[in-house]
C-alpha cells in the first residue's frame, strides 16, 4: 500500500477504537473453555496452527508476488517464553492481517480467516495444506490468558495494528507504529493469569510443542527469556533454538528416519518405554492421501481392558495433530499406537463430524486391513515375533472375531490358540485342521475360564483317547466368538460340553488301548431311570456318556442350549434370567457307576444309591469349578457315604 494510501486509511478509520465483539463472546468463551477443550495445553496448538496456516498463505500467494517475501523469505514461528514478564510470544513470519483482517477473523468466534481464505481461492484451494477451518482456536488463548495483544502487518503494506482484548465481550483496535510492530506475520501475545504461569517457562512450552505441534509444515523456533538468579542482575535471554524441523517424521521416507528416531515417537506417542514390537510406516496415495506411522508394543499398556476401550492413534490432518479419541481402529486394535495423518480430511470443530465421515471411514478400513495384512507376514515369515505379539494383545485380537465378521477370515490365520494336546499354546487354525482325525467333522472346543481347569477337563477324556485335538478357550471373549462363528475351511465349531459327542466312529489313538463295549447294560440303564428320578428337576437328562473314559460323570448343555462355559459367563454378569438344565452323563464303564447299578437292582440300599446319584451330580459341578447344589445336603451325604466305608 502507498504511503498516500495509508494516510487515508488511517483518516478514514479512528487511531484507536473500541468494538464490542459480534457474537456473546463471554458466553461463547465459557462453552469453549469448559466443553470443547478439557486440555488446556491445546491453546498452543491452535496459536501454532494459525501460525502455520499464515506461512501457508504467504507460501501460495508468493508463488504469483514474490515481492511479498520481501527481505525476509524464511517462514516459520516463533515462541518466546517470557517468564519474568510472564507472557508468551507466538510470532509467525506469514501473510499477516490488515485491519479490516483483524476485525473480520478476530471480531466473531463464528468466523475463521483460513476458511475465508479458502473460499477466495475457490477449486485452485483444494490442495492448499491449510489448517484451522474452524474460528474459534484463536479465542482458547483465554483459557491461560488475561490479556491478548495481536501485533500485525501484512505483507507488502506499510501499516502495523494493534489488536487487544480481555476477552470478556470487547476489543480495542488502534495503529501500531512500524518499529514495534512485525516485519510481517503476526505477533500474539499472551498476558498470562494467575495459575498459567508455568506457560512461560521454556520446558513446558517445548513438551507442548512436540506432542501437539511439533509436526506443522514450517519450523518452530523457541527462544526463553529468564528470571535473573540474583536480585540485582538482569534476565537473560536465550538464542532462538529449533524444536520442530517442520518436517514430521512420518512424511518422512523410511529410508530417512533411523531406529533411534523411531524409537523416540514410540515412546513418545505410547507413553512406553520397551521397544516396539512392530513398526508399520508407508504413505497411501489415490483416493485418499494419508500418512501411517504405527507401533505395536511389546508389553501390554495398563489401560488394555479398560472398558472404555479408549485407542491410541492420533488423527492429524495436514500435520495439525486434531484428537486422539476418535476411533481410528476398530476396538480390538486397541493397543496399536502411533498416529495417522489426512491431507483429505475437512478440520471441523464437531468431533462427531469427523467420526462419521466417509473419507475417515475409507481410512480406517484400509488402515485397518493393511495391520492385519502385516500380522499375517509376521506370523508365517517370523512365527516366533508374532508368538510374542499374541501372548500380549490376542484376548483383544480375538474380539475381533466377535464383531469383526468382515475380517473374521484373516483373523483366523493370525489367531494362535491353547489346545489338548498343545496346552502350551501356539496352535494355529491351519495345525488343528491339517491334524483331523478320520472321521472327525467338527472342531471341538472347550470354554471356561481357567486354562488349567480346562486341561484337566473330564471333559476331554473320550477326546485324548481318540487322540482329538480340542481348542482350550479361556479368555472372556472365547464363549461369545465361537458362538457366532460358522466354522474353519467347511468345518463347524462344536463345543465339548454340548450335545452329544457323537465321537465313537473316531478311532482310538495310537497306544490307547480298546475298552470294552460300552453299551449301557440292563443294570445301568435302570441306574440311569433312577438317578433322573431322583434328581428330578436339577437336571434335564440323564445319559450314558462317550466322551468320559476316566470319570464317572459330567455335565452338558442339551443341543439347543447354551454352551456350559457361556452359560456360567452370563449367569455371573447377571444376562441370564434363568439357567437351563444340564445334562448329567454317566460313564457306564467306570467302577462307581457299575457298583451303584449293582447295588440298585440288588434292592439292597435305594437310599445308598439316591445319595450317589447327588454325589455323582455334585461332583461333575465340582469338576467345573462350581460349588454342590446344597453344600449342608452335600456334606450330609458325605458324611454317611464315609459312615458306611469307614464306620
Amino acid at each position: 500500500m502507498a504511503r498516500s494510501e495509508a494516510s487515508q486509511a488511517e483518516a478514514s478509520s479512528p487511531a484507536s477504537e473500541s468494538r464490542p465483539f459480534e457474537a456473546d463472546v463471554s458466553r461463547l468463551l465459557h462453552l469453549m473453555v469448559h466443553s470443547v477443550y478439557s486440555d488446556r495445553d491445546i491453546f498452543l496448538r491452535e496459536l501454532i496452527a494459525n501460525g502455520a496456516d499464515a506461512c501457508e498463505k504467504l507460501r501460495t500467494l508468493a508463488l504469483q508476488d514474490q515481492t511479498l517475501l520481501g527481505e525476509q523469505p524464511d517462514l516459520a514461528i516463533t515462541i518466546t517464553a517470557d517468564a519474568p514478564a510472564n507472557t508468551l510470544t507466538v510470532a509467525d513470519s506469514g501473510i499477516g492481517m490488515s485491519r479490516d483482517e483483524l476485525v473480520d477473523a478476530l471480531g466473531t468466534i463464528a468466523r475463521s480467516g483460513t476458511k475465508a481464505f479458502l473460499d477466495a481461492l475457490g477449486d485452485k484451494g483444494e490442495g492448499s495444506p491449510l489448517i484451522g477451518q474452524f474460528g474459534v482456536g484463536f479465542y482458547s488463548a483465554f483459557m491461560v490468558a488475561k490479556k491478548v495483544d495481536v501485533l500485525t502487518r501484512r505483507a507488502g503494506s506499510a501499516e502495523a495494528w494493534l489488536w487487544s482484548s480481555t476477552g470478556e465481550g470487547s476489543y480495542t483496535i488502534e495503529p501500531l507504529a512500524l518499529e514495534d510492530g512485525p516485519v510481517r506475520g503476526t505477533r500474539v501475545v499472551l498476558h498470562l493469569a494467575e495459575g498459567s504461569e508455568s506457560y512461560a517457562e521454556g520446558y513446558t512450552v517445548e513438551r507442548i510443542v512436540r506432542e501437539h505441534g511439533s509436526a506443522v509444515p514450517v519450523p518452530v523456533h523457541l527462544v526463553v527469556v529468564s528470571k535473573p538468579e540474583k536480585e540485582g542482575e538482569e534476565s537473560t535471554t536465550s538464542e532462538p533454538r529449533r524444536i520442530a524441523d517442520g518436517a514430521a517424521i512420518w512424511t518422512k521416507p523410511k529410508s530417512a528416519v533411523s531406529p533411534e528416531d523411531y524409537k523416540s515417537f514410540y515412546e513418545q506417542v505410547s507413553g512406553q518405554f520397551d521397544e516396539p514390537a512392530l513398526t508399520l510406516h508407508y504413505r497411501a496415495e489415490g483416493r485418499q492421501d494419508y500418512s501411517v506411522l504405527a507401533f505395536v508394543p511389546e508389553t501390554r499398556p495398563l489401560a488394555l481392558f479398560d472398558p472404555n476401550r479408549k485407542g491410541r492413534v492420533k488423527l492429524y490432518v495436514r500435520r495439525m495433530f486434531i484428537a486422539d479419541d476418535i476411533e481410528l481402529l476398530p476396538g480390538y486394535l486397541r493397543f496399536v499406537c502411533g498416529v495417522i495423518d489426512s491431507a483429505d480430511l475437512p478440520l471441523n470443530l464437531s468431533r462427531e463430524t469427523i467420526q462419521e465421515s466417509p473419507i475417515l471411514g475409507a481410512i480406517r478400513k484400509a488402515v485397518t486391513n493393511r495391520l492385519i495384512s502385516e500380522f499375517e507376514k509376521l506370523a508365517e515369515k517370523e512365527p516366533e515375533r508374532w508368538t510374542k505379539i499374541w501372548d500380549a494383545f490376542g484376548p483383544v485380537i480375538k474380539e475381533g472375531l466377535y464383531e469383526d465378521f468382515e475380517r473374521r477370515d484373516a483373523l483366523y490365520k493370525v489367531a494362535r490358540f491353547a489346545t489338548s494336546s498343545h496346552p502350551e499354546g501356539g496352535r494355529s487354525m491351519a495345525d488343528i485342521v491339517a491334524g483331523l482325525r478320520p472321521n472327525q467333522t467338527a472342531i471341538w472346543y472347550l470354554v471356561g475360564d481357567d486354562a488349567a481347569r480346562l486341561k484337566a477337563s473330564p471333559h476331554l477324556e473320550g477326546f485324548r483317547a481318540r487322540g482329538i485335538e480340542v481348542l482350550l478357550l479361556s479368555d472372556p471373549i472365547d464363549a461369545f466368538w465361537v458362538q457366532t462363528a460358522m466354522g474353519y475351511e467347511g468345518k463347524p465349531f462344536r463345543s465339548v460340553t454340548q450335545g452329544a459327542a457323537d465321537i465313537a466312529s473316531v478311532p482310538l489313538a495310537e497306544g490307547e488301548e480298546a475298552k470294552p463295549p460300552s453299551e449301557v447294560s440292563a443294570a445301568v440303564a435302570t441306574l440311569l431311570a433312577f438317578v433322573k428320578q431322583t434328581l428330578g428337576d436339577a437336571i434335564a437328562d440323564v445319559r450314558s456318556s462317550d466322551r468320559l473314559a476316566e470319570s464317572p460323570a459330567c455335565l452338558v448343555a442339551s443341543e439347543m442350549g447354551p454352551d456350559r462355559g457361556l452359560e456360567r459367563l452370563l449367569a455371573a454378569h447377571g444376562r441370564l434370567p434363568e439357567a437351563s438344565k444340564p445334562v448329567l452323563e454317566l460313564n457306564p464303564t467306570h467302577g462307581v457307576v457299575t457298583r451303584l447299578a449293582e447295588t440298585l437292582t440288588e434292592g439292597k440300599d435305594k437310599d445308598l444309591v439316591a445319595d450317589g446319584a447327588f454325589l455323582l451330580l455334585d461332583q461333575a459341578r465340582a469338576a467345573e469349578g462350581q460349588p454342590p447344589v446344597d453344600a449342608a445336603a452335600f456334606a450330609a451325604r458325605l458324611g454317611r457315604l464315609m459312615t458306611r466305608a469307614f464306620g
